[in-house]
């Protein structure tokens, strides 16, 4: 695990990104640029060119709605990064996930038990990597609360040679009390790619409405 996390430090690619929840079904193409361990963009993207850029940084997050000419500020709490990924996540634990890893500690005291690692945590959450392929990478996380309920999980799988190293070119995201999940399936991504800091965040353009974050809903 502390070999793959110093392995895997950004990506830039491009994603089919489908989501399946109480609200409905869609899919879309989504523009992924990562740099952990704190830093994000997200384009969601149609013919016409970008519908909603999301960017995240150390500092901030910021989402702007071009067609809708609407600009959004606010904190990169867990709640507002939600709001916009659907992803009940920390940012650095976001970030781990979208570039194929664990959103675990490698350093935290680990159990294995059989094929899986089992990290544990004071509050009563457990954190279980499987690695169920030949390969010695990943292949599911579920995240456990205190009664032993899987809140959250993913799925790695559909690996790929890089110059990195074996990198998950599919990745299934669940919030399984909210009955959410989130397909990716990276086309050609770019590992370790050098990406400039200023694409991680965005200043607001002339003769656009900037409204709080609590506006665009939960």
């Amino acid at each position: 695990m502390s070999q793959r996390v110093q392995q895997f430090r950004s990506i830039k690619t491009l994603a089919q990104v489908d989501y399946s929840g109480p609200d409905g079904k869609h899919g879309f193409q989504e523009a992924v640029l990562v740099q952990r361990p704190d830093r994000l963009r997200l384009e969601t993207l149609s013919f016409l060119g970008a519908i909603l850029i999301v960017t995240a940084n150390s500092k901030e997050l910021v989402g702007y709605h071009p067609r809708e000419g609407i600009f959004v500020r606010g904190d990169r709490t867990k709640d507002n990064l939600r709001r916009y990924t659907q992803i009940p996540l920390d940012l650095e634990e976001i970030t781990m996930l979208l570039i194929g890893l664990p959103p675990v500690d490698p350093n935290t005291p680990a159990d294995q038990n059989k094929n899986a690692l089992i990290f544990s945590s004071k509050d009563g959450k457990r954190d279980v990597v499987a690695f169920e392929s030949q390969q010695p990478v990943p292949t599911k996380w579920e995240r456990l609360n205190a009664s032993g309920s899987v809140e959250l999980s993913a799925e790695f799988s559909d690996y790929i040679q890089t110059p990195a190293g074996l990198f998950p070119s599919q990745i299934v995201f669940a919030a399984n009390l909210q009955r959410k999940k989130i397909q990716i399936r990276y086309q050609q991504p770019e590992i370790n790619a050098t990406i400039s800091p200023e694409l991680f965040s965005q200043q607001k353009p002339a003769n656009v409405q900037e409204v709080p974050i609590e506006a665009i809903g939960s």
